[in-house]
């Protein structure tokens, strides 16, 4: 993996030897000097191996994803600063499915770093809202659902929406115990 300065230098040095054919009159090879350095222009603003991971993330291959995202060695010099976001976004995405603090840890930094779509951002805060909810702190995840619901202007995440408010209402609702007393005095009186 080359460092995002590594790629700009490269791009550059293409188009100067792309000038150079131009004024050689050699036009052909001046074009195709122009696409490859596009090539690494593209890879500057979207990381090659992050673009992969989310291939295999669309297979729900969770451990090809991973072996994509941890050929990043270290992401603060190699990544801009959206491809910081979407590779924690990833490792949050990765991680939710066995360790929750983690996760919010890695949600909590793509939201900072900032993802560029809408759709994922929307994504990141229903997880958080999940993960708020299972750890009862009920105020965080409306919140963090409500902020999700205006995200998601598509509605890709309306029955998931959904779903976590209809959860959400039924942990809120009353608990109410079906037989006789529910005190221990009450208990006790009738043994």
């Amino acid at each position: 993996m080359y460092n995002k300065i590594i790629k700009l230098i490269i791009a550059i040095a293409i188009i100067v030897f792309a000038v150079y054919q131009f004024t050689e009159g050699y036009i052909g090879n001046g074009i195709m000097l122009i696409l490859l350095s596009l090539i690494f222009i593209f890879l500057y603003f979207k990381n090659e191996f992050i673009l992969l991971a989310f291939l295999k993330l669309r297979k729900q291959d969770f451990d090809g994803a991973k072996s994509w995202l941890n050929k990043i060695k270290n992401p603060e010099t190699a990544l801009v600063k959206k491809q910081q976001g979407y590779y924690n976004y990833l490792h949050g995405i990765m991680v939710s499915q066995s360790n929750m603090n983690e996760a919010e840890k890695y949600f909590k930094k793509a939201l900072s770093l900032g993802l560029s779509m809408d759709h994922d951002l929307a994504m990141a805060k229903l997880n958080l809202a999940g993960i708020a909810f299972s750890k009862r702190r009920k105020q965080e995840a409306q919140k963090l659902l409500s902020e999700a619901q205006k995200l998601d202007k598509q509605g890709m995440l309306t029955d998931q929406i959904k779903m976590m408010k209809d959860n959400m209402k039924q942990a809120s609702g009353p608990k109410q115990h079906y037989g006789a007393g529910s005190s221990l005095r009450a208990q006790k009186r009738r043994g």
